[in-house]
């Protein structure tokens, strides 16, 4: 009896074992336990608080390393300071709902959310193509070399190379012994 059971039922499995084994699969990751989302949502704001800072400490950092290689500027401390921070830009899914006529609409409803992608434990929003970058405000320059003006102009022609300020919103001081 069992035999013919298991050879009614085997042509049907042999034919639909893949989707089958699909649905399991997609049945058990949706089922998968994510802490990552709890986490991600609680710490958002002060996480992208915490990039910039560190992402601007990092900058200055990089920049002394080479504002330092120039001749004649000997040591140095950079300090920048920021107009508008980096910022990603999310993909959003907008819909957009009236009624009445469609020449003269009497109400309108708009609604918006982002487009999120889901990888490994966590998701994370569809970024657009191109990312607003900072906006610096201004930059001081402090080193040994800061009297001489050769040492002054290579600075301020460096640091406005590497942050697009203009010159004059760059200041180059002498270090203080």
């Amino acid at each position: 009896m069992e035999k013919k059971q298991v050879q009614r039922w085997k042509p049907i499995w042999d034919k639909y074992k893949f989707v089958v084994l699909v649905a399991a699969a997609g049945i058990v990751l949706l089922l998968w336990p994510s802490s990552a989302e709890k986490t991600d949502q609680t710490s958002g704001t002060a996480a992208a608080a915490e990039t910039d800072e560190t992402s601007l400490q990092d900058t200055e950092k990089r920049m002394e390393a080479i504002l330092s290689h120039i001749h004649g500027v000997g040591q140095l401390e950079l300090m920048l300071t920021l107009d508008k921070s980096a910022a990603s830009q999310y993909v959003q899914d907008t819909e957009l709902t009236y009624s009445g006529q469609t020449q003269a609409p009497e109400e309108y409803q708009r609604s918006s959310e982002t487009v999120v992608l889901s990888q490994g434990s966590g998701q994370e929003g569809l970024v657009l193509e191109e990312s607003v970058y900072p906006i610096y405000r201004g930059a001081l320059v402090v080193c040994e070399g800061g009297g001489n003006a050769e040492v002054r102009l290579a600075v301020t022609a460096a640091v406005a190379a590497l942050t697009g300020l203009s010159s004059d919103r760059i200041t180059v001081a002498t270090w203080q012994e």
